[in-house]
């Protein structure tokens, strides 16, 4: 039987910090690097969880990068994703082969992606290029201009360059300046710089004096007349309440039947989200969406251990990990305006308590993948468990509007 491994993630940004897609790869309970075998059960596992019934894909218009090799070419596990969404990455020795070159190229006229690792640039052939659909380029800080003339030709034709690794936005925006069309690193966890930040705006205020209204079980009365001092928060509010996915039937005008109808605990979860959204300093799209995964992962993986009532905790847990580089503050000083339970705090400051450990495997997650089997046994979850919470909340994520 197949041994079941860890699923980690890394984002995929465009040009305007977007998320584009995600690179997804096993953390493999065997040593040594994944076999055909192993990218074929981690291709099924993330076709079963996120193509639905209907054949609709989950992550919408997201692309999964996945490590592959030959043999994993025509295997039956690939076509249950979808073509245009997925994007397989070969090494250039691969493509030596000529057996493995015409199963490339049957993908490609089938809409599956390819990318080209570990290519020399300067070597490669020009009819490669209408072979493969992406190119791995190695950026470095140094010789800047060396690098603007290898990538000059790949401009000229249709395949997109993907930068690895972009670790800092100083790297990125020369990333950007070169033309490149991807880029992969840790910027997820790094605030975008922004302008200095003195204190809360005036709409993260209004927020938060929500938050602690619905908190203490506030009258819908008095949640109305908070609301009505900022008119786009109001909006956004009778936006996400007639919304698609929200699914009330019919238009809600009236605010106080847009706060009856949602209930305190979905208000709260969506002032959450707002909290995050509303910062204009340090603020990035890829950093917005890595706190909501982290929120509804937290959630996802405590809600089978803890008590029902302890969904929103620890949701808010996960997405207040990121909200200190979100508002561009320390986080004691974030906690400082925020009335949290002390169980969320000790999760926020040192990730003890009862929510802690489940806060600090969903960081794992993230491309910590040394820590997330020791993290997952010490929490006695299984492997298939914590892959599916995760691609559950990659997909859920999707679903947000704030």
């Amino acid at each position: 039987m197949q041994e079941i491994n860890f699923i980690v993630r890394e984002p995929l940004l465009d040009p305007k910090q977007r998320v584009i897609g995600y690179e997804l790869t096993w953390q493999l309970a065997h040593a040594g690097k994944p076999t055909a075998e192993d990218m074929e059960a981690l291709m099924g596992f993330v076709a079963e969880q996120l193509v639905s019934e209907d054949g609709d894909w989950l992550l919408r218009k997201k692309i999964l990068f996945m490590d592959a090799v030959p043999e994993l070419l025509s295997t039956d596990a690939l076509h249950a994703m979808p073509p245009e969404y997925t994007v397989l990455t070969l090494s250039r020795s691969d493509l030596q082969n000529e057996d493995t070159l015409s199963a490339v190229r049957a993908l490609r006229a089938g809409g599956v992606g390819i990318a080209l690792r570990d290519a020399d640039l300067s070597k490669l052939e020009k009819k490669l290029l209408s072979d493969i659909s992406y190119i791995e380029v190695r950026f470095t800080g140094a010789d800047v201009a060396a690098q603007a003339r290898a990538y000059a030709a790949l401009k000229q034709s249709s395949v997109r360059m993907v930068g690895r690794p972009v670790t800092t936005w100083a790297d990125f925006d020369a990333c950007a300046m070169l033309g490149l069309d991807a880029f992969v690193g840790k910027l997820h966890l790094t605030p975008r710089p922004g302008n200095p930040v003195k204190g809360l705006n005036p709409a993260q205020t209004v927020i938060l004096q929500l938050m602690q209204l619905v908190k203490k079980n506030a009258d819908v009365p008095q949640l109305e007349n908070v609301l009505k001092r900022d008119a786009a928060l109001s909006y956004k509010l009778l936006r996400f309440i007639n919304s698609a996915g929200f699914g009330v039937g019919r238009e809600i005008q009236s605010l106080r039947q847009a706060l009856a109808l949602l209930g305190y605990a979905p208000l709260y979860r969506w002032l959450t989200l707002l909290l995050a959204t509303a910062s204009t300093s340090g603020y990035s799209p890829v950093l917005m969406e890595t706190a909501v995964v982290r929120g509804r992962l937290t959630e996802l993986l405590g809600m089978p251990f803890l008590p029902k009532g302890e969904a929103e905790n620890l949701f808010v847990a996960g997405m207040f990990s990121l909200l200190d580089r979100l508002l561009g503050m320390p986080m004691e000083q974030v906690l400082e305006t925020i009335q949290l339970s002390d169980e969320v705090v000790q999760a926020l400051l040192s990730r003890s308590g009862i929510y802690g450990p489940y806060l600090a495997l969903a960081e794992a997650c993230e491309l910590n993948p040394v820590l997330v089997g020791s993290l997952a046994s010490q929490l006695e979850i299984e492997p298939e468990e914590v892959n599916k919470a995760h691609l559950q909340a990659l997909a859920w994520a999707q679903t947000i509007e704030t």
